[in-house]
């Protein structure tokens, strides 16, 4: 973004940072992180009118730092998507280290890039959609439970039961954008939020961190916020040494986690 050091955090408040995120070039996408995709030769290509390029892709930041478990980015979510009490889309994990000292660990779905359970369904229910988020439609779902099983992070639940009663003030959905009420007998999983992203809103969970410590993140832009803050989201990872859980696997996430190296917060 021209108007601040690209070495430095801005402090451009969520409003502005989801403003940039919609009018910034792509010229100054993430070098390296968003995988090429290639297109299967259609003969009627040339008929039809080209897709608009997607003015986002999506990513996530979770800063381990300053997490403290309190699991208010899980309640929030439960509260924005209605969902039953054993809906946990976001999960936070309670580790030890080597020394013994306890962390936090948020877990969601991780958004790959690669993702195996858009590999496995039979029927073509999930999906991930032209700014990078894996979504699932509940009106295709057959309720197999083959992506499930494929995704490596269970970052899916089976909706066994009738999903509890929301508000009559609040329209129901069936778009994978905002599956509201969920529907029995399908899989449903973290979103992203992107019925609030689309309008320039944060996800639920990242605005309701009271620790700050959950960022998303536009790579297109190269800008991540936590509602608080903005920064420049490549430097941001290099510059705290960001990893991917389970990278090996191949499943290119678009979730980074920032371990920490005893590096001062001034938070």
């Amino acid at each position: 973004m021209a108007d601040q050091p690209e070495t430095s955090p801005s402090s451009l408040n969520r409003r502005r940072f989801l403003k940039v995120a919609g009018v910034a070039s792509a010229g100054t996408a993430v070098g390296g992180i968003i995988a090429n995709e290639t297109v299967a030769a259609n003969p009627l290509a040339e008929a039809q009118p080209a897709s608009p390029t997607p003015q986002h892709q999506w990513a996530y930041v979770i800063d381990m730092r300053r997490c403290d478990g309190c699991g208010k980015c899980t309640k929030a979510c439960q509260e924005e998507h209605f969902l039953a009490p054993n809906q946990t889309w976001i999960r936070v994990y309670q580790e030890s280290d080597k020394d013994g000292r306890n962390y936090f660990m948020p877990v969601l779905c991780q958004q790959c890039d690669n993702p195996p359970c858009t590999k496995v369904c039979p029927v073509g229910a999930t999906y991930k959609n032209a700014e990078g988020v894996v979504l699932v439609d509940q009106s295709i779902c057959i309720g197999c439970r083959t992506c499930m099983a494929a995704c490596p992070y269970a970052a899916r639940y089976f909706n066994w039961t009738q999903p509890p009663p929301i508000p009559p003030n609040v329209h129901p959905h069936t778009m994978p954008e905002f599956p509201v009420p969920q529907k029995m007998g399908t899989v449903g999983k973290c979103i992203l939020c992107v019925h609030n992203t689309d309008v320039g809103k944060l996800p639920a969970c990242v605005d309701a961190c009271p620790m700050q410590a959950l960022y998303i993140g536009d790579m297109t832009t190269d800008s991540a916020t936590n509602g608080h803050e903005t920064v420049k989201l490549s430097t941001f990872l290099r510059d705290n040494d960001a990893v991917r859980l389970k990278e090996e696997l191949g499943t290119q996430p678009r979730t980074w986690y920032i371990l920490g190296h005893g590096q001062a917060l001034n938070f």
